[in-house]
């Protein structure tokens, strides 16, 4: 196969007659004894086409004739990404965390709106990355188009859904909502961040899904991690993208994938990865040892709203340091003790000034720590900054994961224990750590994924932190994942990426947040 300057493939094909019967203008250009070479328009139809009749390695017209958009080029694997997408009407893309799916999805979606094989984007995604990843990354790559989000009441997200926009963002949950207006407005191609969220067909929220996906309805799901707690997980997904590759019953399915052991225990058949990865096609992946052009550290952030309770009690909070800083000097003790209330708040636990715990519901941001967590194809190292928000975390995640912990009351030698285990054992997976005990001289590359469930206060912490897990004999690109909710922590972060010293700035940005 060879590509051509003005937008033609040349083939070297043993039948001919196949390629010129059903693509028109095609044209045999030479006999060879054991192969023709036959001359076809390069174009995306085309390319479907050849691809269909079993062509190998067809590349999509994307890869010549694209400018690639936006405020950075794109890298390799991102580029056969979108061109594998632009071929698939139904599709997965299975690339690991941190490998710039959603910029591939973009580019993408913006050819073919180009080619004006489709007018409107829907994209279905946790909560938490409706602002912070697609619409941001929206700007970056593909600022020319509009773009919206559909969130908060009912009738906010209508008017978003039968507005212009020609990518709309929407969460999981805000589907349902308005599913009547989603199948309305026509979209025509839906993208779903996240998909493990539909690999069960008998919840709600996939049959809405199944509901708006017509036969002339693009479909491209992602996930990094398809089916990692059971085979069975892939029927759902498999059954929105490819539902010829599964039979018509989950249960079927389960019998081709799951011995039952007992009356409650099902395990895996020898042949599951290969009846999952045949369900689950059409599909690409790239991990991150693959990503060779890869930076070596990626920032993602999580917007987590705070509940209804953490946000009454951050308002009361900042309008009693409010009252008590007026007409009084704030010094940088105050002003530091008073970041950290705010900061135990938003994380889910403060100490009150008798020393107890008090406890707020934090579950918005636990369950987006799972997500995280869940989206990890390695190990993640968690850093949690307050012990009281450890103690918390930890036994909400023992539930589902292998976890352990570290924090100022572990001794010396039970830390190297855990450090060696976490480095040379299956187990545990999740190490949840307060930074300040492990920010120096430990190495843990064993994970590559870094979650911040509430920032620190000093860049140098943050900076070794890092370096834990970012340092020789790393064989990964490191993803650090900042969860934020609150304006402190909002703020902390920006400071924190831009190496500004905290302390230097401390009562300003106190100050600043109390105004």
């Amino acid at each position: 196969m060879k590509i051509l300057e003005n937008k033609a493939l040349l083939l070297k094909v043993k039948d001919a007659e196949r390629i010129t019967k059903v693509i028109p203008k095609s044209r045999v250009m030479a006999a060879h004894p054991d192969h023709y070479e036959v001359l076809v328009h390069w174009g995306l139809e085309e390319s479907r086409v050849l691809k269909n009749l079993n062509i190998k390695n067809v590349p999509s017209p994307i890869l010549g004739n694209y400018k690639w958009n936006g405020l950075y080029k794109p890298f390799d694997h991102q580029k056969t990404t979108s061109s594998f997408l632009t071929l698939h009407k139904r599709g997965f893309c299975f690339n690991e965390q941190g490998t710039g799916k959603t910029g591939s999805v973009i580019w993408a979606a913006d050819y073919l709106m180009t080619l004006g094989f489709i007018k409107r984007v829907l994209v279905i995604c946790p909560l938490s990355i409706m602002e912070s990843a697609w619409r941001a990354d929206l700007f970056k790559f593909a600022m020319h188009r509009s773009v919206d989000v559909a969130y908060g009441n009912r009738d906010k997200r209508k008017t978003i859904i039968e507005g212009s926009a020609e990518f709309v963002v929407i969460n999981f949950d805000g589907v349902e909502i308005v599913a009547d207006d989603i199948s309305k407005a026509k979209f025509d191609l839906i993208v779903v961040d996240e998909a493990n969220a539909y690999k069960n067909p008998q919840t709600k929220r996939w049959k809405v899904l199944n509901r708006l996906v017509t036969p002339e309805t693009w479909l491209w799901m992602l996930t990094g991690t398809p089916a990692s707690q059971s085979p069975l997980d892939a029927y759902g997904l498999a059954k929105l993208v490819s539902p010829d590759r599964v039979p018509k019953y989950m249960t079927l399915f389960r019998d081709m994938v799951l011995y039952k052991v007992s009356q409650f225990r099902w395990i895996a058949k020898p042949n599951a990865d290969t009846v999952v990865h045949n369900a689950l096609q059409p599909a690409i992946r790239f991990t991150k040892e693959q990503c060779l052009d890869l930076p070596e550290m990626t920032y993602v952030t999580r917007d987590i709203p705070l509940t209804p309770q953490q946000t009454k009690y951050y308002e009361i909070m900042r309008k009693e340091m409010l009252v008590s800083a007026a007409g009084e000097q704030i010094t940088t003790i105050n002003a530091a003790a008073n970041l950290n209330k705010l900061l135990q708040l938003s994380g889910g636990a403060v100490y009150s000034d008798t020393g107890e715990v008090v406890q707020f519901d934090a579950g918005t941001r636990m369950s987006v720590l799972e997500e995280v967590i869940d989206e990890a194809s390695h190990k993640v190292l968690v850093f949690v900054p307050f012990r009281h928000a450890i103690d918390i975390i930890t036994e909400h995640l023992k539930k589902r994961y292998a976890v352990d912990t570290i924090h100022g009351g572990v001794s010396a030698g039970k830390r190297t224990q855990i450090f060696e285990k976490f480095q040379k054992e299956k187990d545990p997976r999740v190490l949840i750590i307060q930074p300040q005990a492990a920010s120096h001289g430990v190495t843990l590359h064993a994970a590559d994924t870094i979650v911040y469930w509430s920032p620190v206060m000093s860049v140098e912490t943050y900076l070794q932190a890092n370096a834990r897990v970012h340092r020789a004999g790393q064989k990964n690109a490191t993803t650090v994942i900042h969860l934020q909710g609150s304006p402190v922590e909002r703020k902390l972060y920006k400071m924190l990426q831009d190496k500004v010293d905290v302390h230097l700035k401390i009562t300003d940005m106190y100050t600043e947040l109390l105004s």
